[in-house]
């Protein structure tokens, strides 16, 4: 059973309590994720509990990643998300299967990056979303947040040898729905056995999406536990 975790910026806390609910009934034999879903797996798959991982979200510094800044490719300043991602690949290592999806750009070509290949710029390149961060440039070529070629990346899971998946969508308003028809998204073969969990309930505006707020993270997770316990019944193996 693999665990996917999709994009989401702040709204994938809400993707923390969906998992605390799943890993009371479910062993997960491999986990994926992409963007600030990615970060979650990672930590994860590293070891982190649902406790540590709800203070990481809580933590103040998480406001300081989405930093305004000018440059020729966007908007943000890119310092403070290399410094956590720094921070993560210092701190965790995969203990189960793990891997992250990446955008190379210009080509438009989704990467699947798996756990012993993963460095900090894999870590920074996922979560660089387009026209805020910059590229990230790893061995020649430019990369950017895997959510933009698909934000649910259940054919990675699929490509690691999963056949059956929970996969976990933060993201299921509409801005993001356009996405999915302006870029096609990669699709696992209908072999792939899929389970989808989404918010019962709409997480917020799409500025929520982006400005951390602690009242927020924990309504969320809180909302993810219900969600994620709410779900789980109806998953069979």
């Amino acid at each position: 059973m693999a665990l996917v975790l999709s994009a989401g910026g702040m709204y994938a806390a809400w993707e923390v309590g969906v998992w605390k609910a799943l890993r009371e009934r479910f062993q997960f034999d491999l986990i994926v994720g992409t963007s600030a879903g990615a970060w979650n797996a990672w930590m994860i798959a590293g070891g982190i509990s649902p406790d540590e991982l709800t203070r990481e979200w809580q933590d103040p510094a998480s406001a300081t990643i989405m930093q305004l800044g000018l440059h020729r490719t966007g908007i943000m300043r890119p310092e403070a998300l290399h410094e956590k991602a720094h921070e993560l690949f210092a701190r965790f290592q995969p203990r189960i299967p793990f891997g992250l999806t990446l955008a190379e750009v210009p080509r438009l070509r989704p990467l699947l990056v798996r756990g012993p290949d993963v460095t900090w710029r894999h870590l920074a390149a996922t979560a660089s979303i387009p026209m805020c961060f910059p590229p990230v440039e790893i061995e020649g070529k430019q990369y950017l947040d895997g959510g933009l070629l698909g934000a649910l990346p259940t054919w990675a899971a699929e490509e690691m040898g999963a056949t059956h998946a929970i996969a976990v969508n933060a993201i299921n308003i509409f801005p993001f729905r356009l996405l999915r028809m302006v870029f096609q998204p990669r699709r696992p073969s209908p072999a792939l056995k899929i389970f989808p969990i989404e918010p019962s309930e709409k997480l917020g505006p799409l500025r929520d999406g982006v400005v951390w707020s602690s009242s927020n993270i924990e309504r969320w997770v809180e909302q993810g536990e219900r969600d994620g316990n709410r779900a789980a019944t109806s998953i069979t193996m």
